[in-house]
């Protein structure tokens, strides 16, 4: 008999019922069946499938002959049942894919909005202030605190960690700190639409750090795929009217720092239990104590106590808000961006960033009125369309 699975069945083992799943057709071996099918006691013409041994499939759909009648077995007195392991409801129905596709959406629509909102207050908070190491000290500090409180509450559930977990993160951890540095040294310089049109070209960096340091290779759409990201890049850094090199040179270290966050953490992090929420807030921490006596060594509480007088007469109260707000979407905005990577694959996580530097790009120019010529936004259009292709010829 000939088994093709389409959704799922209720496979019979002796007195217990086993269910799995598979998604491809699968051909059950003869040996397999009873010499008999049964009828069911819950309906005498209800025809349930008897096998001796657990079948690891999704679903049934039963075609065939009886070995004994020769009689063709009807289809509709075949019985097929569709169960969980552990449930007795049907498994995945339209609504739940439904569900689960609309959970990605709020996931993604959240992530972009908080990601908006922090670019807004850090612009204005690092216009007021230019102190762009302790602006990212505050930063990590205020994602710490909020995961130590939650801990400690049992908001969330507190991970468990152990030495070689931390040893593991170590290197994540000092690459995003230079990453998050560099990035906001960036925009303490340069507009914040020009420091995402360049944090756009990131896949390059990767793709090349990837072949020339760790030997591997990509199929030749890959490369092709870097032509208009470098050219779109270099295209509007040229046109950008307020140009500065300091800007340029921090987005492009920051674009070097998160390729090698990634590839510690997907070489660091292979088996570990901690992920999503609390991954990244056990990143912050590490970071944060990374981060804290550099900060001080770099810019230092005199010219922090200076400058903070300076923005407080400038803005007034308002400024307070201003740095916590930036602080706090900060942390928000990366916790949900991990999140939404624990429900999606890589591909679409990356389709999903590049759509999110579209959405601050553009919010940026509208709120700060950003000064933008033809050639400038023709070289971003064509940066964000080769980091889109890159996405599409990973597959």
């Amino acid at each position: 008999m000939i088994c093709t699975i389409k959704q799922s069945v209720t496979a019979i083992n002796g007195s217990s019922e086993s269910v799995f799943r598979r998604r491809s057709p699968l051909q059950v071996p003869r040996s397999s069946f009873s010499p008999s099918l049964p009828a069911s006691k819950e309906n005498p013409k209800t025809t349930r499938l008897q096998v001796s041994r657990p079948l690891h499939v999704a679903s049934i759909e039963c075609f065939g002959m009886l070995r004994q009648t020769q009689k063709k077995v009807d289809k509709s007195l075949i019985r097929c049942d569709a169960y969980e392991a552990d449930q007795s409801e049907p498994i995945e129905n339209t609504k739940i894919v439904a569900a689960k596709r609309v959970k990605i959406g709020i996931y993604f629509a959240t992530w972009w909005a908080l990601n908006v909102v922090f670019n807004i207050y850090n612009k204005k908070v690092l216009n007021a202030f230019p102190y762009p190491w302790l602006t990212s000290t505050l930063s990590l500090a205020a994602g710490s605190l909020i995961m130590l409180i939650s801990w400690a509450t049992r908001i969330a559930e507190a991970p468990k960690t152990d030495f070689e977990f931390w040893k593991t993160l170590l290197p994540v951890a000092v690459a995003h700190t230079i990453g998050h540095v560099a990035a906001t040294v960036s925009m303490s310089k340069v507009a914040v639409s020009f420091t995402h049109i360049i944090k756009s070209g990131e896949p390059a960096f990767s793709v090349l750090v990837s072949r020339f340091l760790l030997g591997e290779t990509f199929p030749v759409p890959v490369y092709l795929s870097l032509i208009p990201i470098i050219g779109g890049c270099a295209l509007a850094a040229v046109t950008e009217l307020n140009f500065n090199m300091i800007g340029f040179m921090g987005a492009m270290i920051s674009n070097l720092a998160f390729v090698f966050r990634n590839i510690f953490s997907k070489k660091g992090m292979k088996g570990k239990s901690v992920s999503g929420m609390n991954y990244y807030a056990c990143l912050s921490l590490l970071s944060l104590l990374i981060l804290t006596p550099f900060a001080i060594a770099v810019e230092g509480p005199q010219m922090w106590a200076a400058g903070w007088q300076n923005a407080i007469s400038q803005i007034g109260p308002h400024f307070i808000w201003w740095v916590a707000a930036q602080s706090v979407f900060y942390h928000l905005y990366n916790q949900v961006s991990y999140m939404s990577l624990d429900e999606i694959s890589p591909l679409t996580f990356s389709i999903g960033n590049t759509m999110k530097r579209i959405s601050v790009i553009v919010s940026s120019i509208i709120i700060f009125h950003t000064p933008v010529q033809p050639v400038n936004a023709l070289g971003a259009a064509i940066a964000i369309l080769g980091t889109f292709l890159y996405s599409q010829s990973k597959q």
